[in-house]
C-alpha cells in the first residue's frame, strides 16, 4: 500500500509539471503572435495621420533656422522683496528663412524695445523660478511678433532663447 500512495503522489508531480510546461509554451505562443502582429500588422491609419503631422512640421522645417543675436545684453532693475536686482540677459531669436532673418536684423531696434519693455515688468519672484523664466520667454515672443505683425505685416520670430541670464 506504501508504495501505491508514493506512485499516485509522482503521477500527481508529473502531471502538475506536464501542466506547467504546457502553460509556459501557450504563453510563449500567445506572446510570439501577438509580438508578430504588432510589428507585421498594416497600421495605414496610423500612418496616415503621422504623414499629415509629418507633411506639416516639414513644411516649417525645411526652411533653415537662423539664429539672429541681439547686438547687446539686457541690463535692467527690478524690485526685490528687500532691495533692488540687476538683471542681465543675453538673447537670440529663432526664424525661418533667410527672408526672415533679413526682417529680424531690420527690425532689431523695435525688437529690442519691445523686449525691454516685457523684462522690465517682471519681478524678482517670476525670475527667480524656471516657470517664471518660461512665462517671461512665452510672453516675449507673443510681444515681439505682434509688434512685427502691426509694423511689418509678418510675426517672423520662432523661438526667443536666452543664452546667458545673471540676476544679482
Amino acid at each position: 500500500m506504501a508504495d501505491d500512495k508514493d506512485l499516485k503522489i509522482d503521477d500527481k508531480g508529473k502531471g502538475n509539471k506536464k501542466i506547467i510546461i504546457i502553460a509556459v509554451i501557450l504563453v510563449l505562443a500567445l506572446v510570439g503572435g501577438g509580438a508578430a502582429f504588432f510589428f507585421l500588422s498594416d497600421d495605414s491609419a496610423a500612418a496616415d495621420s503621422s504623414e499629415v503631422v509629418t507633411e506639416t512640421v516639414d513644411k516649417t522645417i525645411n526652411e533653415t533656422a537662423y539664429y539672429v543675436a541681439l547686438p547687446r545684453p539686457f541690463v535692467f532693475n527690478i524690485i526685490g522683496l528687500k532691495r533692488e536686482r540687476l538683471v542681465q540677459i543675453k538673447v537670440q531669436l529663432m526664424v525661418r528663412g533667410s527672408d526672415n532673418k533679413d526682417l529680424a536684423k531690420a527690425n532689431l531696434p523695435l525688437i529690442e524695445s519691445t523686449l525691454l519693455q516685457v523684462f522690465s515688468a517682471t519681478t524678482e519672484q517670476q525670475l527667480a523660478t524656471y516657470q517664471g523664466k518660461e512665462l517671461l520667454r512665452a510672453d516675449s515672443l507673443t510681444n515681439v511678433n505682434e509688434i512685427l505683425t502691426k509694423y511689418t505685416g509678418k510675426g517672423v520670430v520662432e523661438k526667443i532663447l536666452f543664452s546667458g541670464f545673471v540676476m544679482q
